[in-house]
């Protein structure tokens, strides 16, 4: 095993490589509008994985999967070459369902604020049910509040 710190650093190195060769040197006609979004290596430097997002359809991620696996070598050996390390690790690229996920939380809370728009139009001019003050006042509660000495509250030493 390696250091944790080492392998967060070969994480980060490697997710700016493959970004800068996206952007660059990979010239495939599939690739749609892509970013890096993370990359993360296991603990034994051997296996790196790099998480990506796709602006676009179905098909244009289907489309820039299939271009990032035939461009899976010349960005491992770009990889290989800039890192200086004794193994290159293997790439597998992820997609990464980040946006996805904000998108839907964004529905959900528009969702949220819709119906608490709606309750807060059920309760204009809307009155509580029963007595304006639930609670009890009665003589009891203006004796407790009396102490021994005749004063009300508490006293300080």
């Amino acid at each position: 095993m390696v250091d944790a710190a080492r392998a967060r650093k070969l994480a980060d190195r490697i997710q700016q490589i493959v970004a800068e060769m996206l952007e660059r040197r990979i010239k495939d006609p599939r690739l749609g509008f892509v970013t890096v979004t993370d990359a993360k290596v296991t603990g034994d430097l051997r296996d790196a994985t790099v998480y990506y997002t796709v602006y676009g359809s179905e098909g244009e991620r289907a489309d820039t999967a299939a271009a990032l696996e035939s461009a899976k070598g010349i960005i491992r050996s770009e990889v290989g070459r800039r890192t200086g390390i004794r193994h290159t690790p293997t790439l597998t690229f992820e997609f990464d369902a980040v946006m996805d996920n904000a998108r839907q939380i964004d529905d959900l809370l528009a969702r949220a604020r819709a119906h608490d728009e709606q309750v807060a139009k059920a309760a204009e001019g809307a009155s509580p049910a029963g007595e304006a003050n639930p609670y009890r006042v009665g003589e009891e509660d203006a004796e407790s509040d009396v102490d021994a000495d005749g004063g009300k509250g508490h006293s300080s030493p």
